[in-house]
């Protein structure tokens, strides 16, 4: 998996790139199928923009954006992260099926027969 930081119209430190990149990788926790992370870091005068943008396979892309206050880059970038984990962990929610029975497309329609059955017998 690649993960991607890019800073316009400012620069952030080392340290705080490897940060990015340690917590963006963590969330392949949450999907496996995740193959890039594009982090870009955008200063606009005293406010800063933070957008993720996570590519999966089968052409499933999540985007998140987030914007505060230049001082705050860091938790800019935490709200930006809680947002990807959100919207990725609702995604394989949907993907999952938690139903204990089987699926309308699954049943057959023998129940309503047997019922027409009885009611014809009496």
């Amino acid at each position: 998996m690649q993960v991607e930081i890019t800073c316009r119209h400012g620069e952030i430190s080392e340290d705080f790139r490897n940060y990015i990149s340690r917590k963006s990788e963590k969330l392949l926790h949450y999907f496996e199928r995740v193959t890039a992370i594009q982090v870009t870091l955008d200063y606009e005068g005293d406010r800063v923009k933070v957008e993720m943008l996570v590519d999966a396979e089968h052409k499933h892309d999540f985007v998140t954006h987030h914007e505060m206050s230049a001082d705050d880059v860091g938790a800019c970038y935490e709200q930006v992260l809680a947002k990807m984990e959100q919207q990725i962990r609702k995604y394989k929610e949907k993907l999952t099926d938690h139903r204990r029975d089987k699926p309308l497309s699954e049943m057959s329609a023998s129940p309503v027969d047997q019922d027409e059955e009885d009611d014809s017998q009496d």
